[in-house]
């Protein structure tokens, strides 16, 4: 599940991800890690822009039936420290995904009691791994 919760995060800032971040250390974390396969990186590694090899990436792992894809994408990122911006930025998520899935239920009803204490946990859980 929290993988789950972390693939909502990064589509969420998908377009400041493509536009401001250089993968290159990232895509060989990946490959490390065997969430991507050598001829992916190699053929990552040949897009011309960075914004190529970003956009390739993430569209990659919203494809990839790796459960560990997103919590591996995360780790990648924690390891690079001009990406704190995005970190912060993953942080703020939390918000908006915890009120968007409260309106998906009604809070007055035991399910949904218990459906807003799992998003809480949830939330709480990724910070853990963001931070």
């Amino acid at each position: 599940m929290l993988n789950e919760v972390l693939k909502y995060k990064f589509r969420k800032v998908h377009t400041a991800i493509v536009n401001n971040v250089d993968p290159g250390n990232i895509i060989n974390f990946l490959f490390g890690e065997e969430v991507i396969t050598g001829e992916d990186m190699r053929t990552l590694l040949t897009r011309p822009t960075p914004q190529q090899k970003c956009s390739e990436l993430l569209s990659l792992l919203h494809t990839s039936e790796n459960p560990q894809a997103f919590i591996q994408l995360n780790a990648a990122i924690k390891k690079e420290p001009y990406l704190q911006w995005l970190i912060e930025r993953l942080h703020s998520i939390d918000r908006q995904f915890l009120s968007s899935r409260l309106q998906q239920i009604r809070i007055s009803d035991t399910t949904g009691e218990r459906m807003f204490m799992l998003c809480n946990r949830m939330i709480r859980i990724s910070n853990d791994m963001i931070v």
